[in-house]
């Protein structure tokens, strides 16, 4: 990625939501990123320490609002879970998926490069670096197709840590106070099984899965929240979103639904430009309270 210029998406510019998710250059990106305490490999391409080291004190620090939202806190009926960084450890493998995938036609990438265009779908994953570094004749579907093969076969293992902590019982949880649940992911179907398989949170426990494959428009735009929305029968304003990208963040506030930003991947900074009413350390960190009643504080360091 350039040194001191703007990363745009042009080729979706079709749609203004990708057109204005941008990020500025390499340099500013390190901070926006958040260092995973799941993955600690070190390789050629990146070294990721634990979250850890840079968060030592995580504990007894005074929470607050996220600036302009409101504390007033109405009706829940339906809880939209995004998969990759919220459901599913599976973002770094999915970044590194796509580092292997430009490997085996000979282009350089690192993990960072990715990092602007997740939530945002495989085919905007994959052909916004192929579009940043200037890969001529990049044949998405086929990308597409290969990256599954090898991030199936290498990274959606059910022994391979992808599965947080607390996802399954914050979904139980909800279901026992009558609460609809659903997937709702930028990616296909094909990952969204995997994954889910893989952390061992069965498809029978949602309500709805809503996946990439049959929309044109992905995150940020507000189109596959809508749709969960329609296929539970509850009005957008009744949806909780738990997300942990900007895109997801952004399609929730396009969706006029209420979002609990999880810092899994980005920093409180990167996440706060977003607008979410509040941000949580991870799936775990979301009790049922802050589903239902809100936050009368905001986010934890």
């Amino acid at each position: 990625m350039a040194m001191a210029t703007t990363t745009t998406i042009p080729f979706q510019t079709k749609h203004s939501y990708l057109t204005n998710f941008l990020f500025s250059s390499s340099t500013n990106l390190k901070r926006f990123i958040k260092p995973s305490r799941f993955f600690h490999r070190q390789s050629n391409n990146f070294v990721c320490r634990p979250r850890l080291a840079v968060k030592a004190c995580a504990i007894n620090v005074e929470e607050k609002n996220v600036a302009g939202k409101s504390e007033q806190w109405e009706k829940v009926s339906a809880v939209l879970f995004d998969m990759d960084g919220v459901l599913c450890n599976s973002e770094e493998p999915s970044r590194r998926a796509g580092v292997d995938l430009f490997a085996e036609i000979g282009v350089q990438v690192t993990v960072d490069d990715f990092v602007p265009f997740m939530g945002t779908g495989e085919a905007n994953f994959l052909g916004g670096v192929a579009s940043v570094k200037g890969v001529e004749g990049f044949n998405t579907e086929a990308a597409k197709k290969r990256f599954f093969e090898i991030y199936l076969d290498k990274y959606a293992k059910p022994d391979s840590g992808i599965g947080f902590p607390g996802a399954l019982e914050l979904i139980s949880q909800c279901k026992s106070k009558g609460l609809k649940v659903a997937v709702a992911s930028s990616a296909d179907r094909i990952k969204v099984d995997a994954n889910l398989a893989a952390a061992g949170l069965p498809l029978s426990m949602f309500d709805a899965i809503v996946s990439a494959d049959a929309f044109e428009n992905l995150k940020p735009a507000p189109d596959i929240f809508l749709a969960a929305s329609r296929i539970l029968n509850v009005p957008p304003s009744e949806c909780i979103v738990i997300e942990d990208a900007l895109a997801g963040v952004q399609a929730a506030n396009a969706a006029q639904m209420r979002c609990i930003a999880v810092r899994t991947t980005l920093s409180d900074e990167a996440l706060e430009s977003a607008g979410p009413n509040f941000i949580r350390d991870d799936i775990g960190s979301v009790s049922l309270d802050d589903i239902l009643n809100g936050a009368s504080v905001g986010y934890s360091m």
